[in-house]
């Protein structure tokens, strides 16, 4: 660690073999692998080359999100239900825009990594024989899922980050990024490392800036949440893609981001058993007035109508392919039309569902098959659903009461929520990204195709940062950085950065509060989970204005937490951007409504006969899935040259390894380092 005084501010250089950004469950189980790579390798004290920077151990999805139960998705465990690997990559690839081999990979590398978190002690449940139980979970042919509870990957985290501990690798805490330091040409092009701001430091003295440079990066700071207005990622979860897209990586699958219904006070999914007990979902007036139990105008009976709100709990995210002929996320369609004609929705554990004078009482043996057996089986006949949901999952009313919810005595607002995203940056099967030793894992990577099992996001990021951490080790080495060719190029960026904070407190500047309001209500609108090409086109001029206003007039900031926010506001504005062009691109490809998006068309299919457009008084329609698509991804590149700031295309997917060596070959392939050739 050493100083140099650069402008008004001393700033701190460290260096390190490798510098993991974000400290989720994705960069912690990165971190510990680095260790015990490097020990294999003879390194004796790897905690001198390694270290996790994070602008807040305590927050992030991982730390601060979650469900009912929140899944963790593996090859099957089940002693009697057989399962391969090439199987559970066919059920990643099945709704296209996913790679084979990365998909192949996450499947061979999900039971290595879900014993790891079991031994970093995960409590996975098990039954006497030690069998790890599963179930169903969306999207999903087999009962691969598991779960240790509404935390999971809180849990997963901290138990990471106790085993990193014992190797005393030091995470930099409280540290805003606000550059990605690049040095080289072309091909040669490399992110030598990361700016960031000291936010203890901050407003206290002209020492809050850090320079962390790196012989490899690995970012792993989660998706762009913020985005949108309508969320259910936690606060401040913001990402480094505007940042990450700057510095040259490539966005692949941003269009398909993953919609679905959770609570909004406390931001949590209402999937799984939170739906599965069957709850009264009814809207009211903006002021709480004038009950109404909207679901009974759509539905033909009562048995329909909560076998639907029961079948959301494993078809919890929207998908389109599930509305026609009164399914489940028709229910979603509704409680959106009911929230945009500016009423509040809330589903209620005191009450059954209420159905209208035509309907008959609610009646667990109603129910369709698939609905009255599940509920039959787990022992869910109580009379009310909190007594359902006590009985199933108890767990799942403590933490809305941790938060300050009682399920027991109101009822719980929620709406249609951003919640993850499957597109993220282009990575390849190592997941190192087009940019060599700077490697992408968690839900920054892109990787996780249109549509995905739910909870195979988490064994992604496990899987993901084994094999970047493999990688790295056996095929870049432990060596420290050396830039010193580059050092007045690296010393020109940071002056740029120290020098450009200026634009942060002019009085004329924007106000970052304001800038965020404008992207997220713009997202949320245009690029949520109902598009509309021209729409979304207005939408993508709107966003290049914000950002090139921004470029134009800086922030009015002064005071050191609008400073932050006005980092944040910036790249999170170019982010936007990225992300409406790669909506837009996509429409015009007639990719139609796929994955947990509907693309609005006047010639479509009717989604119901009292679902109605506002704009043409006539029944809203929507335009099917382009399945042609399915075998290609979109790539979108930061190009300050293109009318819209970013240039496309299309990229053919890698297929899955088929070749079988025999032992010996692949032995000796492994010996010699072949593998990462």
């Amino acid at each position: 660690m050493e100083t140099k005084q650069i402008g008004n501010q001393i700033v701190t250089f460290h260096s390190y073999n490798t510098i993991i950004v974000g400290a989720g469950a994705a960069g912690m189980n990165c971190a510990v692998h680095l260790c015990d790579f490097m020990e294999q390798k003879g390194v004796k004290n790897p905690k001198e080359r390694i270290t996790v920077v994070t602008a807040g151990l305590g927050l992030g999805a991982s730390r601060m999100s979650g469900s009912d139960k929140q899944t963790y998705y593996k090859i099957g465990t089940s002693p009697d239900v057989a399962d391969s690997a090439e199987e559970f990559a066919r059920s990643l690839t099945a709704a296209g825009c996913c790679h084979g081999d990365s998909a192949l990979i996450e499947a061979i590398g999900s039971l290595r990594e879900f014993y790891h978190l079991v031994q970093a002690g995960v409590p996975f449940p098990t039954d006497s024989s030690g069998t790890f139980i599963g179930y169903k979970t969306d999207h999903d042919p087999y009962e691969r899922a598991t779960s240790a509870g509404p935390k999971t990957s809180k849990f997963m985290s901290e138990c990471l980050q106790e085993q990193l501990k014992k190797y005393g690798v030091r995470i930099h805490d409280k540290q805003e990024v606000a550059h990605l330091i690049t040095v080289g040409p072309g091909e040669s092009k490399r992110i030598a490392g990361i700016v960031t701001v000291n936010k203890r430091k901050l407003g206290k003295s002209n020492q809050a800036i850090n320079v962390f440079l790196g012989a490899n990066i690995v970012f792993a700071a989660g998706g762009p949440g913020e985005l949108f207005k309508t969320t259910v990622y936690p606060n401040g979860q913001l990402g480094i893609h505007g940042l990450a897209f700057k510095a040259g990586l490539i966005g692949a699958n941003l269009t398909e981001l993953q919609f679905g219904l959770a609570s909004i006070k406390f931001r949590w999914n209402v999937s799984g058993t939170y739906m599965q007990a069957i709850p009264r979902i009814f809207s009211t007036s903006a002021r709480g007035k004038d009950e109404r139990d909207f679901l009974t105008d759509f539905f033909p009976s009562m048995s329909k109508m909560a076998t639907n709100i029961f079948l959301k709990g494993y078809q919890w995210p929207f998908d389109p392919q599930r509305i026609e002929n009164l399914k489940s996320s028709l229910i979603d369609v509704l409680v959106f039309n009911e929230i945009q004609k500016g009423r509040r929705v809330y589903m209620d554990f005191l009450k059954n569902p209420i159905g209208n004078n035509s309907m008959d009482e609610f009646d667990i043996n109603a129910l369709e098959p698939e609905a009255k057996q599940y509920l039959q089986k787990a022992g869910a006949l109580q009379r009310t659903p909190i007594e359902r949901l006590a009985h199933m999952n108890t767990p799942a009313i403590e933490i809305y009461k941790e938060n300050g919810i009682d399920l027991y005595s109101e009822p719980l607002e929620i709406a249609v929520c951003a919640q993850h995203n499957n597109g993220g940056f282009a990575v390849d099967k190592w997941w190192q990204s087009n940019i060599a030793h700077t490697f992408i894992i968690g839900e920054m990577a892109g990787n996780h195709g249109v549509k995905r099992p739910g909870g195979s996001a988490l064994n992604a990021g496990q899987t993901g940062g084994l094999r970047a951490a493999e990688y790295i080790v056996n095929a870049y080495g432990c060596d420290m950085p050396d830039y010193s060719d580059n050092q007045s190029e690296i010393d020109r960026q940071i002056s740029e950065i120290v020098n450009g904070m200026d634009k942060f407190e002019l009085e004329s500047g924007l106000n970052p509060k304001k800038v965020f309001e404008d992207i997220r209500s713009r997202m949320t609108a245009s690029a949520g989970h109902i598009r509309e090409l021209n729409d979304a086109q207005k939408a993508l001029k709107e966003a290049l204005e914000l950002y090139k206003s921004i470029q134009e007039k800086g922030f009015n900031s002064k005071k050191p937490k609008a400073l932050i926010a006005a980092i944040q506001a910036g790249h999170l504005a170019l982010a936007s951007v990225g992300y409406l062009k790669a909506v837009v691109e996509l429409l015009k490809q007639g990719s139609g409504s796929r994955g947990s998006h509907l693309v609005l068309s006047q010639d479509g299919i009717q989604i119901h006969p009292d679902v109605i457009d506002k704009a043409t008084k006539a029944p809203l329609k929507f335009k099917p899935e382009n399945e042609s698509l399915r075998n290609s991804i979109l790539h979108i590149e930061y190009d300050e040259g293109s009318p819209d700031l970013f240039r496309s295309n299309v990229v053919e997917l890698r297929q899955a390894p088929t070749e079988r060596k025999a032992f010996e070959p692949a032995w000796q392939d492994y010996r010699e380092g072949k593998i990462y050739s």
